[in-house]
């Protein structure tokens, strides 16, 4: 009976422990998403604040498009737009519609946000995705490379060639590589997704690939440089190490050194930096897009600001930081994976 019991008991324990478990999960749950929903909340507000304060008048704009109006059409006009009501008003009437899963409609394209967005989106996250993993890999490979090889020639030159990337503004870039390997050398296209005059059902992935590599390149260079470089100096702190001198009086030579002791130190601080540079990621997609005439998010919320499209210039606002929640919150997760130390802290 006493043994009977005390199974019971532990039963009882381990029930109670699975419960706490699951409501804390449940409390991380609930606290993350209150606060994206008071981070999305803040970003409209501002966004909208500052669309509001801008000298453009989206009614001008579109009249400058279509010829001149009367002004009874041009207060018909403001009034399906709903510019002549109170700031405040127009924002709480927007924010009342995306409750219910309404974007509003573009005051550009004249069609849906949430449309716009759906089929922007697939061409600015190849673009990004491209560029993210390249930079990542390729600046996390040199950054070891030259922290491996600290004041070396290879330490020495690698180390100049991201002083002077990371210098150079991204448009002036891509005005760069524009001309000079798509208007002279005739490597890569001058612009557009797609080739001029197909149907999009009759473009191959290798015609993707080929307008998508040169915005891809230059986008990615934009965060290659602070990923080396940070790389660069975490691997020259692992090397100069007590644990490492250790395992150097044992014998152990360079590889078994970067690979026991060097990748296990540096891989979490990268993974940091380029789950962060999501957002850095974003705005430079927005300049990339323009200069490549890449149909992707970024272009489009060129135009929305230009032209004072309210709803979709907030719809993308909304999404893209959404998406940079997105990534953090993945960088978060990936780092109980590779560090187990955080594994236990979290638990």
């Amino acid at each position: 009976m006493t043994g009977a019991a005390g199974k019971v008991e532990r039963l009882r324990t381990d029930n109670v422990l699975k419960i706490l478990k699951i409501l804390k999960i449940l409390r991380r749950i609930a606290a993350y998403v209150l606060r994206v929903g008071s981070l999305l909340l803040a970003v409209s507000v501002i966004s909208f604040a500052l669309v509001s304060a801008s000298p453009v008048d989206p009614v001008q704009q579109y009249i400058m498009g279509i010829g001149p109006v009367s002004d009874e059409q041009r207060s018909e006009i403001e009034a399906y737009w709903g510019v002549d009501r109170p700031p405040a008003e127009r924002y709480f009437s927007w924010l009342s519609a995306l409750m219910h899963g309404d974007l509003g409609v573009s005051l550009l394209y004249r069609r849906p946000v949430a449309q716009i967005i759906a089929e922007r989106f697939g061409n600015s996250l190849a673009l990004m995705l491209c560029a993210w993993v390249f930079s990542g890999l390729i600046g996390y490979a040199l950054g070891c490379v030259m922290g491996m090889n600290r004041d070396r020639w290879q330490d020495r030159c690698i180390r100049k060639i991201c002083y002077l990337l990371g210098s150079v503004p991204t448009f002036w870039l891509g005005l760069v590589f524009l001309m000079v390997f798509a208007v002279m050398l005739g490597w890569f296209p001058v612009g557009f997704s797609v080739p001029v005059g197909m149907r999009d059902s009759e473009v191959t992935i290798w015609q993707r690939l080929h307008h998508l590599a040169l915005p891809a390149f230059t986008l990615s260079l934009m965060s290659f440089s602070n990923i080396a470089l940070h790389t660069r100096q975490k691997m020259i702190d692992v090397m100069n190490s007590e644990y490492v001198l250790f395992a150097r009086a044992r014998g152990e030579d360079r590889w078994t050194l970067f690979w026991q002791h060097g990748l296990r130190n540096t891989v979490l601080p990268a993974v940091t930096l380029q789950f962060a540079s999501f957002a850095e990621l974003f705005g430079g997609s927005v300049l990339a897009e323009n200069v490549f005439s890449y149909p992707g998010l970024g272009s489009a919320v060129s135009a929305a600001g230009l032209n004072s499209d309210v709803p979709l210039l907030l719809g993308i606002t909304l999404f893209s930081t959404l998406f940079v929640c997105v990534g953090n919150t993945v960088a978060d997760l990936l780092y109980g994976f590779i560090d187990p130390r955080l594994r236990e802290v979290c638990q």
